[in-house]
């Protein structure tokens, strides 16, 4: 049975000279060590601390969460609405709405007509409809299966949030009764919301948030705006 990739201490050890006897361990308390020297560790080495941390687990540590934020900021691609809604439609609020599958299995049935055998009708019958209700099964099975793992990401409240819980005041709500009372547009940026609060909180699957956590680019971006907001400020007072 193959095993996965080996975490070896010594090579951050090493490279911040550091003993083999150091507290916080790298091996034992990864999220601690990290705290303390991610900073001066290159990101060749800091990957090797995604083979026994999580994205979740990483989530405490500043410097990742203001990287994340920042990613997140940029409007990448994948946290956009259509690719997120297709990639976690779990997370979608009007999931119970809509027939799962449709608009793949209308993407396959294109497919059979204008592009299978050249599109002659006569050789290709019913295929298009055959090919479309197999995707919408799969897209259906899909769903429920992203559903019941909802279940589990349901159990992670961020600290923000537990705070506010504490004080009276409720999360917005962002089930289907809700999205009753929103328009289309409204809908959209909750949801997409949603999706950047999931990823900053390292709840999305799958996502490669190696990436992004590691990446030391994203530290010069967050220097640069806070030294934007440092001379506008300088600025304001005189």
């Amino acid at each position: 049975m193959a095993s996965g990739p080996v975490f070896d201490k010594t090579l951050s050890l090493s490279y911040l000279g550091l003993p083999e006897s150091y507290e916080p361990s790298p091996q034992t308390t990864p999220i601690a060590f990290l705290i303390k020297h991610m900073t001066q560790l290159p990101p060749h080495l800091l990957l090797h601390f995604s083979y026994i941390t999580s994205a979740k687990e990483r989530t405490v540590i500043p410097t990742i969460r203001n990287r994340r934020l920042t990613y997140a900021n940029k409007d990448p691609p994948e946290l956009q609405f259509e690719p997120a809604r297709s990639e976690w439609p779990n997370l979608w609020p009007g999931r119970g709405r809509e027939r799962w599958g449709m608009r793949e299995g209308d993407e396959e049935r294109t497919w059979a007509t204008d592009n299978f055998l050249s599109g002659q009708t006569k050789h290709v019958g019913n295929l298009g409809g055959l090919l479309a209700g197999y995707e919408e099964e799969r897209e259906a099975e899909r769903i429920r299966i992203l559903r019941r793992e909802r279940a589990v990401i349901d159990q992670f409240i961020a600290e923000e949030e537990e705070s506010s819980d504490e004080e009276g005041e409720s999360d917005e709500p962002r089930d289907e009764a809700v999205m009753d009372e929103e328009s289309p547009e409204e809908a959209k940026v909750s949801f997409e919301r949603l999706i950047r609060e999931q990823f900053i909180y390292g709840l999305l699957e799958p996502f490669e948030y190696e990436k992004v956590d590691w990446d030391e680019s994203l530290d010069e971006e967050v220097e640069r705006e806070a030294e934007e907001r440092w001379f506008d400020e300088d600025e304001d007072d005189e």
